[in-house]
């Protein structure tokens, strides 16, 4: 059977109390898991360490349990000495998780499976329009005086020019030495869809959204589920993951509150369960910067060889000027 069709198994479901006439969340696992999901392609920093933290205490203040997943896709820029790291890192501040890691690049057999139902659907599409392909269409129609749509993160969406191409011209080029990407049709899944699509969040998007949110995939355009050489993106992937490690919520950074629209088509295109989520604030750096670790923002290791304490990266986390009141490491747990 399925991989995929197997993820139902995972979620035995009890009525939920708090949530009688929630048609979103009408059921809740029998335990909660939570995941704390990094990339080992670089060090953790204080915003890592929120997100890690926060999880670990709401997995704690239900009874349920924490899950750490390596998303190691780029199989190029990630390592096993950062993913090391990332361990030692984690029980420096003091969060355990349960269970095996689990590994992205172990796994590409559950994405490709997860991709040939996308496909057998016609909901995605064969791409090869390269970077300065897409920039030098956008600029010619901007500077024709067109308007061109951006998505949430402020970038071009994609044109679309492959979506109308024939069968055979789509074959042509998947059995091409050209790369290329899986792109998801996205007017085309939504059209498939008898309701709209939608998400309960329990945390704050960035302009305060909160409650049941109604989805807007559009925003983003044909984004990338696949690439030729490897069978996923982080999109495709994340929704795979949380489905198969019975994954009920969802915490993390406001900086993905708007991708959770595509999560969610995605879960409902591959039949998946829909997780809780909450989106936590962002810390950012003295100047205002999101932090990054190309620019070792506030990492862990070095505020470990500086000298700092568990106890002070907690501290500092808890007077955070982005640490919003409602956050759960700012006063009593709130599952």
């Amino acid at each position: 059977m399925s991989r995929i069709a197997d993820t139902d198994q995972a979620y035995r479901k009890i009525p939920d109390p708090e949530r009688p006439h929630d048609r979103l969340t009408p059921m809740v696992l029998l335990q909660r898991i939570f995941r704390f999901a990094p990339s080992p392609n670089g060090e953790l920093h204080l915003g890592h360490a929120y997100s890690a933290m926060t999880n670990r205490h709401l997995a704690d203040s239900c009874g349920g349990k924490m899950l750490l997943r390596m998303e190691d896709i780029d199989t190029a820029r990630c390592s096993s000495a950062f993913e090391d790291a990332i361990k030692s890192d984690l029980r420096w501040i003091g969060v355990s998780w349960n269970d095996e890691i689990r590994r992205q690049s172990e796994h590409f057999d559950s994405y490709a499976e997860a991709l040939e139902r996308l496909r057998r659907e016609g909901f995605v599409y064969p791409a090869a329009m390269s970077r300065r392909e897409i920039r030098e269409t956008v600029d010619k129609a901007e500077a024709a005086g067109k308007h061109w749509q951006r998505d949430p993160d402020g970038q071009p969406v994609y044109p679309g020019v492959e979506r109308t191409w024939s069968t055979p011209r789509r074959k042509h080029l998947i059995g091409s030495a050209r790369a290329f990407n899986w792109r998801l049709d996205v007017g085309k899944a939504m059209s498939a869809l008898s309701a709209p699509v939608q998400w309960a969040e329990d945390g704050l998007g960035p302009d305060g959204e909160t409650g049941t949110i109604i989805a807007d995939p559009l925003r983003w355009g044909d984004v990338i589920v696949a690439r030729s050489d490897v069978p996923t993106s982080y999109h495709l992937s994340v929704v795979v993951d949380d489905a198969l490690q019975g994954v009920s919520d969802v915490i993390r950074g406001q900086d993905l509150f708007h991708a959770t629209s595509i999560h969610r088509l995605l879960q409902e295109l591959l039949g998946l369960p829909a997780p809780r989520y909450r989106h936590h604030a962002l810390l950012l750096a003295a100047d205002g910067r999101k932090l990054s670790k190309s620019n070792r923002d506030m990492s862990l290791h070095g505020l470990r060889r500086s000298g700092a304490s568990a106890d002070s990266v907690l501290n500092t986390i808890r007077n955070h000027p982005k640490t919003a009141s409602n956050d759960p490491l700012s006063g009593p747990g709130q599952t």
